[in-house]
């Protein structure tokens, strides 16, 4: 028998053993890689992407032996191929970015923080993207079915975007603002790293990782100083205000005690299993790692950004301000909303939902028999006692009914629920005077971890409740909780987009989502229906202050008298938003053009099927393949029309 041969007996003999010994999480994860070491030290690289093997050797391997693999790999079908490429591609990237492999469940790399400020990092990137393109060149896309030609396009794009992103013009003027109040490790990693968050503490090893995920992660605090000295010298530098707000932040977590701080709430709470002598040590070490390291790493930075940056930071709010911003701007808009849509349209547009939404407030304004103005009627719903929480746990209860009622009514719209359950809670105190008023964190696709709906409950007398259910609708279900984990859940899809999406997609479903409030009887009461209304509103005026701020020279004040005047935001929702607009150019208009999209696509599908249309069908149409580009999602619900005719 010839040696190659026999390689290909014993990889299917090996391959029947792995698959049959596998553990279900192993299966699921998509792809597994295995070296198989040769005693004359060449290596047999296996990976089992689905139905599709993909085998490498060494370089020191026989060539005859590579040469019967590659004939091999030549018999795939072309179906088969884009499988193994896809496969090939997320194992690489969660090697290059461990901490995605944790939030799945995959625990492979889970000793990693990752490094995202090198430039070996950004250059890996870079050249992933360069390879994946030119394989699936290589692959014939006509030869494949309709769900494979949509991942395909879909793969294509977001490795075409990603290396625009990628290249010399725009990587220089985002490289070197690593860290603003919005968007930064320094307030990701403690929620992550607290043991209610998403890295798991269930074994000895858990709590040995983590240990090791603190010192890269300081590492990357430091590097995030390069980053900002570097944009000094080249004249690409963040806003004060955005700095002003880090500094807080860090001043914020400084002042807590070790024991106070989130980082040690792993060894507040030890599992069965783990015997005190470990217990002692691991208390031990997690106050030193927070002592000795990530502390003094946050007084660095702090105390950097403090002396050093802010002096030489801009003032300008708005991107047209920055060095490179408005090419910056055009390039974020394109990127974000996944169409060809320009500032000045998006402007205009904006200004048109604003005007209409209104004429919605005014007819319930009237509804309710209230005498005064529109704006009046705004004062109204910050001011009046009742409009109020009561207290945070008042808050979190009215959450629970809200979820109850969604719970019961949620099949007249819906075929599939995702398997994860869904959990209530509101920010932690550390950080929720700069969160949003609701978030969402994915659970794991197994269902093992919940998805979370955070609510925030910070300075309670400036919020009101007449916008909770549109809330819960958008961040729970059927909202992000609905869109991320049908998606993740779908084992037949690729991990890019089981894991992945675009913003315009995620965000324009759950906007969607929050009128799904009125098929389901939700929205009954009038002034639940003002709260969809103006939770509507507030992405319309994102269309208008986010443009006005980075185009058209809107000042930050200028943003939040804008967003007073046409709702009844309070102002200290208003000047979150404004203050998250600036630190994120560009993604809030996502929500309000995504939304509309959907809605247009819905509206087609109605006129087209007239009684044949069913809107179970049509949502399940929008969510089984995960978040596409809306460009790719029109073209799908237009196949799926012409199928039912």
């Amino acid at each position: 028998m010839r040696f190659a041969e026999r390689i290909r007996l014993s990889v299917e003999w090996f391959l029947k053993l792995y698959i049959e010994t596998a553990t279900a999480q192993t299966l699921r994860s998509g792809c597994r890689s295995v070296d198989w070491r040769f005693p004359n030290e060449s290596v047999l690289k296996i990976s089992i992407c689905g139905s599709a093997l993909i085998a490498a050797f060494s370089a020191t391997a026989p060539a005859f032996a590579a040469d019967a693999v590659q004939k091999e790999a030549a018999q795939l079908t072309e179906s088969e191929k884009l499988t193994a490429l896809f496969a090939e591609d997320d194992e690489a990237n969660l090697k290059r970015n461990p901490l995605n492999a944790l939030f799945r469940g995959d625990l492979r790399y889970a000793d990693r923080f990752g490094d995202f400020t090198s430039d070996a990092y950004y250059n890996a990137e870079r050249k992933a993207a360069q390879d994946n393109v030119r394989k699936l060149k290589a692959i014939k896309r006509d030869k494949l079915n309709a769900t494979d030609k949509i991942a395909y396009d879909v793969f294509l794009r977001n490795q075409q975007d990603a290396l625009k992103g990628l290249s010399k013009p725009y990587l220089d003027l985002t490289v070197v603002r690593p860290i603003n109040h919005f968007f930064g490790v320094h307030t990701f990693y403690p929620n992550f790293a607290s043991g209610q968050g998403a890295a798991p503490f269930k074994t000895l090893v858990d709590y040995e990782n983590n240990l090791k995920r603190h010192k890269e992660f300081v590492t990357n605090l430091d590097g995030a100083i390069g980053r900002f000295r570097q944009g000094m010298k080249s004249g690409v530098v963040e806003t004060k205000m955005t700095i002003r707000n880090v500094i807080d932040q860090l001043d914020t977590q400084l002042a807590q005690k070790p024991e106070e701080s989130p980082y040690f709430g792993p060894v507040k709470q030890f599992p069965e299993g783990i015997s005190d002598a470990d217990k002692a040590r691991l208390t031990t070490e997690y106050r030193d790692a927070i002592e000795k390291g990530i502390f003094p790493a946050y007084t660095r930075l702090r105390d950097f950004l403090k002396n050093d940056y802010l002096p030489k930071a801009r003032d300008g709010a708005g991107l047209m301000h920055m060095k490179g911003g408005k090419k910056l701007y055009d390039y974020q808009i394109e990127s974000t909303t996944t169409l060809p849509m320009k500032a000045d349209e998006i402007h205009k547009l904006g200004l048109g939902e604003v005007t209409r939404i209104k004429e919605g407030m005014e007819a319930i304004r009237k509804e309710v028999g209230f005498q005064g103005t529109l704006p009046e009627f705004f004062e109204h719903l910050r001011t009046d006692p009742k409009f109020k929480p009561t207290s945070r746990e008042g808050l979190t209860q009215g959450y629970y009914d809200i979820g109850k009622k969604v719970d019961a009514a949620i099949f007249s719209q819906f075929k599939y629920l995702p398997k994860a359950p869904l959990e209530i809670r509101p920010y932690e105190e550390f950080r929720e005077k700069y969160e949003a008023g609701g978030s969402y964190q994915s659970g794991t696709p197994d269902g093992s971890r919940p998805g979370i709906f955070y609510f925030n409950a910070y300075d309670l007398p400036s919020r009101t409740i007449p916008g909770m259910t549109t809330l819960y609708l958008h961040e729970g279900a059927p909202g992000h909780h609905f869109q991320i984990s049908i998606a993740q859940e779908n084992e037949k899809l690729p991990a890019f987009i089981r894991f992945g999406g675009n913003t315009a997609y995620v965000e324009g479903w759950a906007l969607y989502a929050e009128t799904l409030g009125y098929d389901m009887r939700l929205l009954d009461d009038p002034y639940q229906r003002f709260g969809t209304l103006s939770d509507e509103m507030l992405r319309a005026m994102r269309l208008v202050v986010d443009t006005g701020i980075h185009s058209k020279g809107w000042t930050r004040e200028q943003a939040i008298d804008y967003m007073l005047a046409n709702s009844d935001m309070g102002k200290t929702d208003a000047t979150a938003e404004v203050e998250r607009y600036i630190a994120i150019p560009s993604q809030a208009l996502a929500y309000k053009i995504g939304a509309l999209t959907i809605q247009r696509l819905k509206a087609k599908a109605k006129t087209a099927l007239g009684d044949k249309f069913d809107v179970r069908e049509f949502h399940n149409q929008i969510l089984n393949t995960g978040a596409l580009p809306l460009t790719v999602l029109e073209k799908k619900i237009d196949d799926w029309i012409a199928s039912q005719k």
